[in-house]
C-alpha cells in the first residue's frame, strides 16, 4: 500500500471569477493567482460541518438521525512577503473581498492546471484579516477567515 502524502502535493490558488465551480476551466484556474507558497505547511482550513437531523419519533425508543445541512469553516494562513508579489495575499485578502478558493491535492503543486483534475472550489468572501503576533525566530504570517456564500465544489473536474 502506498500511502500519498500531503507535502509538496497541494497546490492553493486564488480567483477572482469562476464560470462554474462544479467544473472550471483550466484556463480560469490557470489565469488564478498561485498562492500555495505564501500559504504556511498548517494554513489551509476546509473543515466541513453537517448537522443533525433527527427522524425519531415519540414510538422511537432509539435516537436517529440523517445528515442535515452542511457548512464550512474555512480559512488561510499567509506568510507576509518584502516585495509586492510575495505580498500578493495580504493586498488581495481584504475584509469583504470576494472570490473563489481553489484546492488541488495529491499533485506536485508545480503541475499545471489541467483538464480531468479533481479540484474543490470554494466561492469565499474574506473576514477581517489578523496579523498573527510575532514571534522570535518566526516569519511575519496573517490569518484570513473565509465565509464560504455558496455551495462549493469539493469534487469539481477541470474543464
Amino acid at each position: 500500500m502506498a500511502d500519498l502524502i500531503s507535502d509538496g502535493n497541494t497546490k492553493v490558488a486564488w480567483a477572482s471569477s469562476v464560470a462554474n465551480v462544479q467544473s472550471p476551466t483550466a484556463a480560469e484556474l490557470t489565469a488564478a493567482l498561485d498562492w500555495t507558497a505564501r500559504i504556511t505547511p498548517d494554513g489551509l482550513k476546509t473543515d466541513p460541518t453537517t448537522a443533525d437531523v433527527d427522524t425519531s419519533s415519540l414510538a422511537s425508543t432509539f435516537e436517529t438521525k440523517v445528515p442535515g445541512r452542511k457548512s464550512y469553516s474555512a480559512e488561510i494562513t499567509c506568510k507576509r512577503g518584502s516585495t509586492p508579489i510575495d505580498d500578493q495575499p495580504y493586498a488581495t485578502l481584504t475584509y469583504g473581498t470576494t472570490g473563489y478558493l481553489i484546492v488541488r491535492r495529491g499533485l506536485p503543486f508545480q503541475a499545471a492546471f489541467a483538464t480531468s483534475q479533481q479540484v474543490e472550489v470554494y466561492p469565499v468572501a474574506c473576514g477581517e484579516p489578523q496579523n498573527i503576533a510575532p514571534t522570535a525566530n518566526e516569519i511575519l504570517k496573517f490569518q484570513v477567515p473565509l465565509k464560504v456564500i455558496s455551495d462549493p465544489a469539493t469534487r469539481a473536474i477541470v474543464a
